[in-house]
């Protein structure tokens, strides 16, 4: 029987798939210390967002042969350590690209038409037509700063509301999709309306800080539904306060859950709590892309 360790929430499908064809150990909520105590006799390690798996987790796997992470980034995994200690390091790329595009898509919509706005007001019983005038999606320019999958499913999506699309890759010079021209990262921050980030983080720091917004277009929009620590949030606080962004969509949070307590009150902004890979069809995805990875190694 195959050693397999859960170690965040997963679709109950895919679960039970696991448990009745390989069985598994559950431990959600493990700290890093609390996994490396732990992971000694498992073969394989499930994670998706929440879990760390870092040096002394991969250390003290003596028997692991892959870490799984149920999701597109692997920048909670000390992912080249791992390699090079002979452990691979797979993910779900594909399963959740939808959803998160979708969920920038949302924060954009919502800023552009104060939805985030008149939904509180509304339920406290006032009624502000006149005050929550928005704007509209079509004829606006989206810079999106990664056009991997997600943001090429983003860019896909924009473009067929009517929006430009300009698009900035450090990977990447040439555009993927025709309708996407690839610019330079200051001529995108200069030239969008809407800026949505499809980045992971940076070992050197934000990728977006207070240098980065000032190259932006006044009274733009900044969309984060990439990874936390991208942006510096007190220089986006700054930003909204003064006015030069006229509002910003954030699902990733740089300390989850966010002990930050001024942005998610900030009028000016739309925030979720990380739900950009949680729908149901994203998540079953996800499930189903993790048991086909098993496969491989334990049929």
């Amino acid at each position: 029987m195959a050693k397999i360790l859960i170690c965040d929430k997963m679709d109950a499908a895919a679960l039970d798939v696991i448990q009745n064809r390989w069985g598994a150990d559950v431990k959600i909520g493990q700290t890093p210390e609390e996994l490396a105590d732990n992971i000694g006799p498992y073969e394989a390690v499930v994670i998706r967002s929440a879990t760390k798996v870092r040096t002394p987790a991969i250390d003290a796997g003596k028997n692991l042969r892959v870490i799984i992470r149920g999701g597109v980034g692997i920048d909670n995994i000390d992912h080249e350590y791992a390699r090079g200690k002979g452990v691979d390091v797979r993910n779900t790329p594909n399963a959740s690209s939808d959803a998160v595009a979708e969920i920038a898509l949302a924060h954009m919509f919502a800023l552009a038409r104060n939805l985030h706005k008149s939904n509180v007001t509304m339920r406290n019983g006032e009624w502000l037509k006149k005050k929550y005038k928005g704007i509209e999606l079509a004829g606006k320019t989206l810079g999106i700063i990664g056009i991997g999958r997600i943001g090429q499913s983003l860019a896909k999506k924009a473009s067929a509301l009517g929006m430009k699309v300009v698009a900035f890759d450090a990977f990447v010079d040439k555009s993927p999709l025709d309708f996407v021209t690839m610019v330079g990262k200051d001529e995108l921050l200069a030239k969008s309306d809407f800026v949505s980030l499809h980045i992971p983080s940076s070992p050197e720091g934000y990728v977006i800080d207070s240098k980065e917004i000032a190259k932006m277009k006044d009274g733009a929009y900044l969309i984060n539904a990439a990874r936390g620590g991208v942006v510096d949030e007190k220089a986006l606080i700054e930003a909204l306060d003064s006015g030069k962004l006229a509002g910003a969509g954030v699902d990733v949070w740089e300390k989850e859950p966010t002990d930050n307590v001024d942005l998610p009150k900030h009028e000016n902004a739309c925030v979720s709590p990380h739900l950009g890979a949680s729908s149901a069809e994203a998540q079953a995805r996800v499930g189903s892309e993790v048991v086909k990875v098993l496969e491989e190694y334990f049929d």
